[in-house]
């Protein structure tokens, strides 16, 4: 939606990530900014009111329903990138 939600689901990324073990460059963005820098990235994480928006990006569109749910964040970055 906004950077602020952005900026919550990029640092959760980072930790579960790092958790995983995966280093990766997180970009935290708004939704015009991730339609273009979307066709750079591998995946990206949005809310499931969004995953429309950013329908034809050659990047996986995983949707992350609860930001704060590491668990959650964990299993669906893991299935994408293990």
């Amino acid at each position: 939606m906004g950077i602020g939600t952005s900026v919550l689901l990029k640092m959760n990324a980072e930790k579960v990530l790092k958790q995983l073990g995966i280093e990766a460059t997180v970009e935290a963005a708004d939704m015009t900014t991730a339609r273009t820098l979307g066709f750079n990235a591998n995946i990206v994480l949005t809310t499931p009111e969004l995953v429309a928006s950013l329908t034809g990006l050659p990047a996986e569109i995983i949707s992350i329903d609860h930001f704060f749910d590491l668990e959650e964040l964990t299993k669906k970055l893991g299935k994408a990138l293990l």
